[in-house]
């Protein structure tokens, strides 16, 4: 079955991303074992909706992203799994944000992967989540130089064994 990556972008995005294929050495598909049991994981969660604490962290760089529409901010932020509906705030020009911050679960479900450690189905869940902008530029090179390696070191930190994207 073929995947339409571009099947739900605008028109308008479409000649910036469709047939240019991928970047010298990413033509293989990513594939790493997952080593231990489920019930024995610590499981993290990673959203793409540009959620993040109103009172204590700054927003995503909307304004350059207007500014310069290919753009996304490559940042990321760090969401603690118990962090209220009324904490959170959303920095995203290409999702609808009214859902979200009724109910921040359709984008970072932490209250359900509590529940499935409280059932023995994931070993524990991470106390603190990760969310990012999900429109990044093309070259991703923000990511690889930077966001990558310092998601990388967060989830260490935790002990994660896995992590859930949650795109939105």
């Amino acid at each position: 079955m073929k995947v339409d990556s571009y099947r739900f972008l605008p028109r308008s995005f479409r000649p910036h991303y469709e047939g240019r294929g991928p970047f010298p050495g990413q033509q293989l598909p990513v594939w790493a074992p997952f080593e231990k049991r489920l019930h024995e994981s610590r499981i993290a969660l990673l959203t793409s909706a540009g959620l993040y604490l109103k009172s204590t962290q700054p927003s995503f760089d909307i304004e350059r992203e207007k500014a310069n529409p290919q753009w996304g901010d490559p940042g990321w932020r760090s969401i603690p799994s118990g962090a209220a509906a009324g904490d959170l705030a959303v920095a995203h020009l290409h999702i609808n944000d009214e859902d979200l911050l009724a109910d921040p679960e359709i984008a970072l479900p932490a209250h359900l992967l509590g529940r499935l450690a409280e059932e023995g189905v994931i070993g524990s869940a991470a106390a603190a989540h990760v969310s990012v902008m999900g429109y990044q530029e093309r070259s991703l090179e923000g990511w690889r130089e930077k966001t990558a390696p310092e998601l990388v070191a967060h989830l260490r930190d935790q002990a994660v064994d896995g992590l859930i994207l949650a795109p939105v």
